[in-house]
């Protein structure tokens, strides 16, 4: 657990109990598009318009943002429709020119989190201010790059803090864009209990046909709110087109969502949570005795290898395990990827085992060479 002097969303952000919703254009790429986007994100209720004003892209010759001219219109326009705004910055400049226009919410992108030095520089930027300021994650999986950054930007007196979850590059095909990922997402809450989490549904979507999915996922989760992509003509979008909603449609999907409560009253409802819990508990004992009994065969299997000169690693048994595995699984309704999951963590430790058992360098002794090996 890591416990940082956060204000709560509330108290801040004006949401109340409901979950904060940040919308707006990927880019901001005219004046009057800025000014017709938060004209209808504010007829459905949205108050803080966002935009790209720089924007980082994978390759050059892309669109990278107007910069400097883009942020009065973002300005200008969220003030003419009475809403608040929000930008993403990369650099102790964009911190500056942002706070120099009045921009109330600033983000840090992906591919900035991932980089120390970068994040180092907005923090030192930041000092002194009282700007709220989100993180998001790193590009790639990496729950303590994640952290570190939180505490960066927590370090220069930014107590107004919170993350967005955007999802996360991997070498898995998946059918999003960004493989959400929610494990990590519910281990950042246990770390950082208090700390505010919002969903960017366009980013792991990469479709909007997703996004209304994506989103109502979130909400089941407890998440704190959305940064969300919503273009008046999404079509013809300078960056990111497939995956941005009209305000129209995004008046829908925050319609139709469903905020869950995160406990209930009901005396019925608890009494009966209670006891499915305990039936948790106790198949889970269960389920513990059953691993440690199977490490202990592990151990007998090791030495087994070891007495008689056999590699760790038998991928044709391996292989054969899996494929098993998997089939008596899904025969059980479960899901094959679950089973996949399990057992790939199942066989880790079983390598691991095996390898410290068998290497008896790593036990501080020296094995003779065999008699057959040269």
């Amino acid at each position: 657990m890591i416990d940082l002097d956060i204000v709560p969303l509330a108290q801040w952000s004006g949401a109340g109990d409901q979950p904060l919703v940040i919308a707006g254009p990927c880019s901001a790429e005219t004046e009057a598009q800025m000014f017709e986007a938060a004209r209808q994100l504010a007829a459905i209720g949205v108050e803080y318009l966002r935009a790209g004003v720089w924007k980082a892209r994978t390759r050059p010759n892309s669109f990278d943002g107007i910069g400097d001219d883009a942020l009065k219109w973002l300005s200008d326009a969220g003030r003419e429709a009475g809403m608040k705004t929000a930008t993403e910055v990369a650099n102790a400049r964009h911190v500056e020119k942002a706070l120099e226009f009045g921009i109330d919410v600033l983000w840090i992108g992906a591919r900035t989190t991932a980089n120390p030095f970068s994040v180092q520089e907005i923090a030192d930027a930041l000092r002194g201010s009282d700007v709220p300021v989100l993180v998001k994650n790193p590009v790639n999986p990496d729950l303590a790059l994640w952290i570190g950054a939180i505490e960066r930007i927590h370090d220069a007196g930014i107590r107004k803090l919170g993350v967005v979850h955007r999802g996360f590059s991997t070498v898995d095909q998946t059918r999003f864009r960004n493989k959400p990922m929610w494990d990590l997402v519910i281990e950042l809450r246990r770390m950082i209990s208090n700390i505010p989490i919002l969903n960017d549904p366009s980013h792991i979507a990469g479709r909007r046909d997703f996004v209304h999915g994506i989103s109502q996922r979130a909400m089941d989760l407890g998440l704190d709110g959305l940064l969300v992509e919503a273009h008046p003509d999404p079509e013809n979008a300078w960056s990111d087109a497939a995956q941005q909603v009209t305000p129209a449609r995004l008046g829908e999907i925050l319609a139709h969502l469903q905020i869950r409560q995160t406990s209930s009253d009901d005396v019925v409802f608890n009494a009966s949570l209670q006891q499915l819990r305990l039936e948790i508990d106790r198949i889970d004992a269960e389920v513990l005795e059953v691993l440690s009994l199977r490490s202990r065969i592990i151990d007998r299997i090791a030495e087994c290898k070891k007495a008689n000169n056999v590699t760790t690693l038998q991928v044709g048994r391996w292989k054969e395990l899996l494929e098993d595995r998997m089939a008596n699984g899904e025969s059980l309704g479960l899901g094959g990827d679950y089973i996949k999951a399990i057992y790939e963590i199942i066989h880790q430790e079983s390598i691991r085992q095996q390898s410290e058992i068998m290497s008896d360098v790593e036990n501080g002794q020296v094995t003779q060479p065999h008699p057959h090996v040269t």
